[in-house]
């Protein structure tokens, strides 16, 4: 296995999960672990890299948990956290002795890091072709790497009428959360390849990811069937969508070459450690899926 990731959770062999197979187990037990001492740390490297990069903004992000098996369902136990937290947990120089500490002292090597739940899509187009990205320079994480259309579910979209910054668990529902996770991934993809949401088909779960670079962040990587070609896409992405200002170019791997990337070093390198992660995943996949 690719040391830039760790599969924690791969589909069934009869098929990946469908929305109806998934369930939210919402708790303040999922929540970040605060730590005496370096929450600081944690604003002062919000405030830095806020500098460096004024566009960044906070926001309220689910934390990812664990997760386990329920039958034919699969349940998601998830807290709250934020990017500011994110970027002061996962992506400290510390993190390294987070994660010892969290182990030694509580169980859990996650237990002091922020680790927000990403969403990153297998995009296939109608003549059998993956979608990449490169991303921009502007981005906080793996600037000029090729990854997949991806990003976070977000917690203000499962709730009415309530400020992000005051979001509590208490606001919120497994079945919106459930929701917002498939819908989540739909709405990148949109935003980012400008595809219209009726040009793609219901997501399917393929799977966990721990993103190993970046402290054992986790993401749910998607499987997505697109109604459109590859050169219909690529006309759609040169118009640009809402988040165009993300990425710098587009790039399409055909089905086939898809399946042998991790034997093609210099392609394989290329990818951050999430396109890595849904690659393998859709690897072990792909077989119930065509």
């Amino acid at each position: 296995m690719d040391p830039d990731i760790t599969l924690v959770l791969q589909c069934p062999a009869l098929g990946c999960w469908t929305q109806d197979r998934i369930q939210v187990e919402l708790s303040p037990d999922h929540n970040r672990q605060p730590l005496p001492g370096h929450e600081g740390s944690i604003a002062a490297a919000w405030d830095s890299r806020r500098r460096e990069k004024p566009w960044l903004f906070n926001g309220a992000k689910f934390r990812f948990h664990s997760a386990h098996r329920r039958g034919e369902l699969l349940a998601l136990r998830l807290g709250l956290t934020c990017y500011r937290d994110y970027l002061g947990t996962n992506w400290s120089p510390e993190a390294p002795a987070l994660r010892r500490r969290g182990l030694e002292e509580l169980g859990d090597s996650q237990a002091y890091l922020a680790d927000p739940l990403g969403v990153g899509a297998m995009l296939l187009t109608a003549d059998r072709c993956f979608v990449f990205l490169r991303r921009s320079q502007e981005v906080a994480e793996a600037a000029g790497q090729v990854d997949i259309p991806g990003g976070h579910p977000e917690p203000k979209e499962a709730v009415r009428d309530v400020p992000e910054e005051s979001i509590h668990l208490d606001h919120l529902s497994p079945e919106l959360v459930v929701q917002e996770l498939f819908a989540s991934i739909l709405g990148e993809i949109r935003d980012e390849v400008n595809i219209p949401l009726e040009s793609l088909n219901s997501p399917l779960l393929l799977g966990i990811v721990r993103n190993n670079r970046s402290a054992g962040r986790a993401s749910a990587e998607f499987y997505v069937r697109c109604d459109l070609t590859s050169e219909q896409v690529r006309q759609r992405y040169l118009i640009g969508g809402a988040e165009a200002h993300e990425s710098t170019n587009i790039i399409f791997i055909s089905q086939q070459d898809v399946l042998k990337l991790e034997e093609a070093s210099n392609t394989w390198h290329e990818l951050c450690p999430s396109a890595k992660g849904a690659v393998k995943l859709y690897s072990l996949a792909h077989p119930h899926l065509d």
